[in-house]
């Protein structure tokens, strides 16, 4: 992996670094890393060292929330069925779970309705009004969904249901649905300060205004669903994360638990790398290659013995999608040598018949990933294709969707990820309409990956208490990375070892100091470790806790070979 990412290590500001270490008793390191995330003053610092449930904002600051809130305590008082609609993917999931049970403890009669992916497509349909009608429901919540469904929200109205929505996604015009309430941070008006709160967040805050309660025991669902759909973890994003994962090891829900044991981590130190890569992929599983209501099931499983049940078909559908993943992948990035020309496509748009449409987005992100470019899939049908889009940072994909809507029948998202819904004989005129758009906003170098450096050190700048200083900025995920390291001319010390899964571990020196290393996928740089003068290293330092003394591992995420 001889890399070719461009470094951009930040500048030092040394004044700033004094004054908040002074204060507040941490290391220049620590503040430095601060810093680098907008954190330059001392109550800032304080307050995200220090994150406290206390800080939460009050739900009613939504200008619409009291009027939410009213209307369901009216189907409360007047026993009518109240139907909450959400999405196929963890966030929704996890939103739809957390409504339903609020509602349902509260003694209300709520039933659901959860799209299929392949059969429904995303948000609220006709099947939805369908259901509401024969139901006879009289109130309709949407969680993680909603605000770009004007024309079934009318036809709702219609039948004199009150709409109430709950979403976080961007408003695709400039015309508010017809809804009796919008809890949205991202609408014009929301009243709402952080605009960046998962579909799930949006769902807490109206929960907590329902029950006039805080509900921190839901706090391992609402981090769930907020670290598995890789919004930014700051401000109350950063509360719900820290506060919910702290939760996780004393979680009371029987699905939960059996999820965390059969996937081996019941035990340990939970972190947003376990949601994201353990138990987020495995709750999306099964609303990509059957039905999502496995996964909400599980979640509001209250008996174990049925919970592994459910976990159990949930493990054979991430297998499943693993497998489908992998075949789709090589066949994408087959398709992209034959027919992707990248200094005329700036974004890469391709198609093929027969892709299962539930994994598009996982590849639209490998993709966007290996090439560094947005990337839309889609699969083909006779009628309308679903294409699933995942961008760079500085590509803007809603905004470049609303320009290329003539070319599109549906579409909804957020700046670095969307989905769509297109004519066949239009893929080529959007291929060419959305590569004319990255022309005038892209530049080249925002086509070449970057590591952003938080610091350049020595390796003896570097010990366990620093080190477990660091864990202080958890958790770690969109908006607050892990921090990167910088150490120039080192040297291997002794023979690496190539480990399972490409992974290779060896020691690094600087001929002072000392500390083991670890690359994940580098096992093929074996020979080039041992046969280089020196090298030098971006890493992010852990504690390898394995053993009784806690000692620094060195997590490599880019090696430069002289």
């Amino acid at each position: 992996m001889r890399s070719h990412k461009i470094l951009k290590i930040f500048p030092k500001n040394i004044p700033i670094q004094n004054s908040i270490s002074k204060e507040l008793g941490i290391s220049n390191i620590l503040t430095q890393i601060l810093i680098n995330r907008g954190i330059t003053d001392v109550d800032s610092a304080d307050k995200f060292l220090k994150v406290s449930t206390r800080n939460f904002h009050d739900p009613y600051l939504f200008l619409d929330m009291r009027k939410a809130v009213g209307i369901v305590k009216k189907a409360q008082k007047n026993s009518q069925k109240v139907l909450v609609c959400g999405d196929y993917d963890v966030d929704g999931i996890t939103s739809l779970a957390l409504i339903k049970g609020t509602l349902q403890h509260a003694g209300l009669k709520v039933l659901h309705y959860l799209p299929h992916r392949i059969k429904d497509g995303y948000g609220l349909n006709k099947s939805v009004v369908s259901f509401a009608k024969e139901n006879n429901v009289k109130v309709l919540i949407t969680v993680d969904c909603g605000t770009s469904n004007h024309k079934e929200i009318s036809e709702l109205n219609k039948l004199g249901i009150e709409v109430i929505i709950t979403d976080h996604h961007e408003l695709a015009g400039n015309i508010l649905p017809q809804a009796a309430a919008i809890i949205n941070p991202k609408v014009p008006n929301s009243g709402y300060s952080y605009r960046d709160l998962a579909g799930v967040g949006v769902a807490y805050k109206f929960a907590q205004a329902f029950c006039n309660s805080m509900l921190l025991e839901d706090l391992d669902l609402v981090s769930l669903g907020t670290i598995a759909d890789s919004v930014p973890l700051t401000g109350e994003n950063r509360l719900i994360a820290k506060e919910g994962l702290a939760r996780f090891s004393q979680t009371k829900r029987p699905g939960l638990q059996v999820l965390m044991e059969k996937a081996g981590i019941q035990k340990k130190k939970f972190t947003s790398q376990f949601i994201s890569f353990i138990l987020g992929p495995r709750i999306n599983a099964s609303g990509r290659m059957d039905t999502a209501e496995t996964s909400l099931d599980l979640l509001m499983s209250q008996d174990k013995e049925e919970a592994s049940v459910l976990a159990k078909c949930i493990e054979d559908h991430n297998r499943q999608r693993q497998k489908v993943e992998g075949k789709i992948l090589q066949e994408a990035e087959d398709l992209i040598n034959r027919e992707v020309n990248f200094k005329e496509h700036k974004v890469i748009v391709i198609a093929k018949e027969d892709w299962h449409q539930g994994v598009l987005g996982i590849v639209a992100s490998k993709l966007a990933d290996r090439f560094y470019r947005p990337a839309i899939v889609i699969s083909l049908t006779d009628n309308l294709c679903k294409g699933s889009a995942r961008s760079i940072k500085n590509f803007h994909l809603f905004d470049a969707l609303k320009d290329c809507q003539d070319h599109l029948s549906a579409f909804g998202g957020h700046s670095h990820a969307a989905g769509l819904l297109i004519d066949k004989n239009s893929i080529n005129d959007f291929r060419n309409n959305i590569n004319r758009l990255a022309q005038e906003k892209l530049l080249l170098e925002d086509l070449l990956p970057s590591l952003e450096v938080d610091l350049e050190v020595r390796l003896g700048q570097l010990n366990e208490d620093i080190v477990a200083e660091l864990e202080k900025l958890e958790p770690f995920g969109m908006g607050n990375p892990d921090p990167l390291f910088f150490t120039k001319n080192l040297k291997v010390k002794g023979q690496p070892q190539a480990l399972a899964r490409e992974t290779l571990k060896f020691w690094v020196t600087d001929g002072e100091v000392t500390f083991q290393a670890i690359g994940f996928g580098m096992s093929s740089l074996r020979e080039s470790f041992l046969s280089a003068s020196s090298f030098d290293l971006v890493y992010t330092p852990k504690l390898d806790t394995w053993l009784e003394e806690p000692s620094v591992i060195l997590e490599v995420k880019d090696v430069f070979f002289r």
